[in-house]
């Protein structure tokens, strides 16, 4: 089509409207995401928090499932800035495993249903019972807890990767197919775990375990896009990242590519029966290989 052409005046006016509707939803959850950084404040402290983190969030929600209300799309939003919570102060700000273990332990009791005690369990606190309200928590939220367990083991695993590497030790760091393996601990199958289950309609809770398999591919993809988008980040914040396990930039855009040609055969499956859900890990990916090809959800030290 020649560039200098108009469009269509109905195609362009419908697809504007799409987008604002899209863009309005993510500005009514950036502003619930900045209520809960006010709340916790002591979890979000302004630098590396800054408002462009909490925009991004609420950005990559509502493009995700721009069919969604803001409502709908709360657990998501919040889960997601809760993970940022957790990465922060168990990659960043804890000095020994001593540390990471009692984050750990802590958000294990909540997630098993004990009363907080302090801001990070409380914000968890907070989304558990929220998703304790949707019809799908009785039968799948063993598996959102078991997701929460998943995601602190991985973390902790990593941290010990990075010490190991702090101290020299590089005969302890995994290859990079364990580290790939590893990725639980970018977080967004418990996203999308509680997403599903605050969400779901009864199609998809019947596929929930192959919706669930197929989002774990889906975060493998995301690791790797992040680690792209990260390095430089990581190099000078003392994070791990796969670049750093004798693999390449082009090493790791080729795995990305057969991730994604398995995810695609994971989904086609699953195509007819919960459409939507479907379409929601795709736009995962697609969203995600636009962002991280440009930038990344974290503000200045």
């Amino acid at each position: 089509m020649d560039m200098n052409q108009y469009p269509g005046e109905v195609d362009e006016l419908r697809a504007a409207e799409l987008l604002g509707t899209t863009v309005a939803v993510a500005a009514l959850s950036q502003r619930d995401l900045q209520e809960c950084g006010t709340t916790y404040s002591s979890l979000f402290p302004d630098d590396p928090f800054d408002v462009t983190l909490f925009n991004a969030v609420a950005l990559a929600n509502a493009f995700g499932a721009p069919w969604l209300s803001f409502k709908q799309l709360r657990i998501a939003n919040r889960t997601s800035l809760w993970i940022f919570a957790v990465d922060w102060l168990i990659d960043y700000k804890a000095d020994s495993r001593a540390q990471v273990d009692d984050v750990a332990r802590r958000i294990l009791a909540v997630a098993d249903g004990a009363s907080p005690d302090d801001p990070l369990t409380r914000f968890l606190a907070d989304i558990r019972d929220e998703l304790a309200t949707a019809p799908g928590y009785a039968q799948w939220g063993s598996a959102w807890r078991d997701q929460v367990e998943r995601l602190l083991v991985a973390s902790a695993r990593e941290w010990d990767w990075k010490a190991a590497r702090a101290a020299g030790d590089n005969s302890a760091l995994p290859s990079f197919e364990e580290y790939l393996d590893n990725a639980d601990n970018y977080g967004s199958s418990l996203v999308n775990i509680g997403h599903w289950i605050y969400n779901g309609d009864l199609a998809a809770l019947a596929h929930f375990d192959e919706l669930r398999a197929a989002g774990d591919e889906v975060q493998r993809i995301l690791r790797l896009l992040n680690d792209l988008a990260t390095y430089e980040r990581d190099l000078t914040w003392g994070d791990l990242n796969s670049q750093m396990l004798g693999v390449g930039r082009e090493q790791v855009l080729a795995r990305v590519a057969e991730l994604i040609d398995n995810c695609r055969k994971l989904l086609e499956p699953l195509r007819d029966a919960c459409p939507r859900e479907v379409t929601y890990l795709e736009r995962q990916i697609g969203y995600s290989l636009g962002f991280y090809g440009i930038t990344d959800y974290w503000g200045r030290l």
